[in-house]
């Protein structure tokens, strides 16, 4: 394969399409994963075509019970894949959050985090005939410090993200695939609006030590360097983007 190919889920709006754009400046081609935004897509599509990459949209819904299995179909052979997809869905005290949101929370970002991992080790690894390639978990900054009265479910669900890039890279190590994660904290996204606190960002940024939410350029930039050669020696560890909290 003469360009890197690599599988964004998620990758149409937020720290996806600024993974997908800086992946693209990079030499990558990019098949992008999306659930329903189908204007997001296009201009995701626009963004890494101006950048210098091709790129597949995918439209599915990673929660249907074969959505990742049709992702990975469409998707075909590939050098790397992003692991992206996730939400939070609601913000308040866990005794005051629907039980339906708990389960959609943990589905998403747990349950198919899992999956798609799985499907990342059968597309990369050389143990299922494929050439070797990265896998990066977008874990988050909430996994260790548990968002006491916000979302403890999704912390909860990300702590879970941390310990399968720990478990599987090792598992993987000798079929040519590095397991990374990345940890974003407080990033300017559409996130916080659509849990229903749009003024989250200006709320939490006093308590950062730098004193501002962070861009999701800066993620993709973390992305892009552990899907490098240069984190070549990198794998079972998750790297924190959080502004020091």
């Amino acid at each position: 394969m003469a360009r890197p190919r690599s599988l964004v889920t998620g990758g149409t709006r937020g720290i996806g399409a600024a993974v997908a754009q800086r992946l693209a400046r990079a030499g990558h081609d990019l098949v992008l994963g999306y659930a329903h935004d189908d204007a997001a897509a296009e201009l995701a599509e626009a963004a890494v075509q101006a950048a210098g990459g091709e790129c597949t949209l995918v439209r599915c819904d990673l929660l249907d019970d074969d959505g990742v299995e049709d992702l990975f179909a469409a998707a075909g052979a590939l050098t790397g894949v992003v692991n992206n997809a996730g939400a939070t869905f609601h913000i308040g005290p866990l005794a005051e959050t629907p039980v339906e949101v708990i389960r959609r929370t943990v589905d998403l970002n747990l349950t198919t985090a899992i999956l798609v991992a799985r499907a990342a080790v059968r597309a990369l690894s050389t143990a299922y005939d494929g050439q070797g390639g990265v896998l990066v978990n977008i874990s988050s900054g909430a996994a260790t410090k548990g968002s006491p009265g916000e979302y403890v479910q999704y912390a909860a669900a990300k702590a879970g993200v941390d310990a399968l890039t720990l478990g599987l890279a090792e598992e993987v190590a000798q079929d040519g695939v590095r397991v990374v994660g990345v940890a974003p904290g407080m990033i300017r996204t559409t996130i916080h609006a659509d849990a229903g606190e749009p003024g989250r960002l200006e709320r939490v940024a006093p308590l950062i030590p730098l004193q501002r939410a962070g861009e999701p350029e800066e993620v993709a930039d973390a992305v892009a360097w552990l899907m490098s050669d240069e984190a070549s020696y990198v794998t079972g560890t998750t790297l924190r983007v959080a502004g020091g909290r």
